[in-house]
């Protein structure tokens, strides 16, 4: 059976995220730079749910989200993401948190691989990670976006008082 592709676009107070959609999953959010932004295929209900929980987020509204997720990786990096997402709303965590939370602080650098190649932004927040002495490291969508991101959160280290998780 072939599988329904759709993907929109949403614009967000730090730019264009692209959304694709498959099926009744959402498989990528993505921040997009001058690229021609055009809905292609029919949103189901979960891509009409992401834009509005997008909204919400960006309106201050909303700290969790709930959607179907099914982003496409290793096992390794699939367990990455699933950590991240117990980051909760407003708290920072560490790559070698992270690490150890997943049983080896010698994965560090897997992990911020891993990081780095999240394929749903914002909604698994690996822009809830930051360096061990509080900086702000690589981010996909730029470190400007990071540093958005986690003033809007009132967590970013020096902005408000730093909160760890983990």
């Amino acid at each position: 059976m072939k599988r329904k592709t759709a993907i929109t676009y949403f614009e967000s107070p730090i730019g264009f995220l692209k959304i694709v959609g498959e099926d009744d999953v959402i498989k990528r959010i993505s921040f997009v730079n001058g690229e021609e932004r055009s809905t292609e295929g029919k949103l189901s209900m979960p891509m009409f749910r992401c834009i509005r929980q997008l909204e919400e987020y960006f309106e201050g509204k909303r700290e969790v989200f709930d959607l179907p997720l099914a982003p496409e990786g290793t096992a390794f990096q699939k367990q990455v993401w699933q950590a991240l997402e117990e980051i909760p709303f407003g708290i920072t965590s560490t790559y070698a948190k992270q690490a150890k939370q997943l049983g080896d602080l010698k994965k560090i650098r897997a992990v911020g691989t891993a990081n780095g190649k999240n394929p749903i932004a914002i909604v698994i927040p690996c822009h809830r990670v930051i360096g061990s002495d509080g900086s702000l490291t690589g981010y996909a969508g730029g470190l400007d976006k990071k540093e958005w991101l986690l003033k809007h959160e009132r967590c970013l280290p020096g902005y408000n008082q730093l909160k760890l998780f983990g």
